[in-house]
């Protein structure tokens, strides 16, 4: 059987530019959107889509409010998992790996790239508490842009970034009569060792 298009035995990370640069090409809406899974201490599961804001050899990087429920899941259980699905392409990537919190000066200088508006609805936001009603957290976001007419919005202290440091990564390519190429990268040292995986 032709297996010239297989996943090819390389360094994870250079694989995951090259297909993230076709995901941008060909993915009409947020190329990187990624699911982002974390656990309680107690090992419950949650889920959610986040955005990747950077990766590089350090790892995969995303910001959130970290007094949200996924923020304090992380702060308990410093261990994720990502998921990218790029469906135009019939692709996924799964990372998994430890977080560490970013600096204090790289969640400013993210927060402050933002839009202003979107800095003030993130500053003016109780990330996944109740609220009574949609008007009460327009009538923060109105007081805040009254407190701060002009320039950036300080950006609050629990507003941060976390890194994912990958030891696994995982490339899934669909193939026809459910004959995928899987190929897992597992961290060894400062490389990685690779096996295909049965589909």
């Amino acid at each position: 059987m032709d297996d010239k298009s297989a996943i090819p035995q390389r360094d994870p990370l250079a694989l995951f530019e090259t297909w993230f640069a076709e995901a941008r090409e060909s993915e009409p809406n947020d190329s990187n959107a990624m699911a982002l899974a974390t656990a309680t201490p107690g090992g419950a599961p949650s889920l959610r889509m986040v955005l990747l804001k950077g990766h590089g050899p350090k790892g995969f990087t995303f910001f959130t409010n970290a007094q949200s429920r996924k923020g304090e899941e992380i702060r308990a259980n410093m261990q994720a998992a990502l998921l990218f699905h790029w469906k135009s392409l019939r692709r996924q990537i799964r990372i998994e790996g430890p977080l560490e919190e970013v600096s204090a000066a790289e969640a400013d200088a993210y927060f402050h790239s933002r839009a202003r508006a979107s800095q003030i609805g993130s500053a003016a936001s109780d990330q996944s508490r109740p609220l009574d009603q949609r008007a009460t957290y327009f009538a923060r976001v109105e007081a805040l842009g009254r407190e701060y007419p002009e320039g950036d919005i300080p950006r609050p202290p629990h507003w941060t970034g976390f890194r994912l440091s990958p030891q696994r990564i995982e490339f899934w390519l669909d193939r026809p009569n459910r004959l995928h190429d899987r190929r897992l990268f597992t961290r060894s040292g400062a490389g990685w060792t690779d096996t295909l995986l049965y589909p």
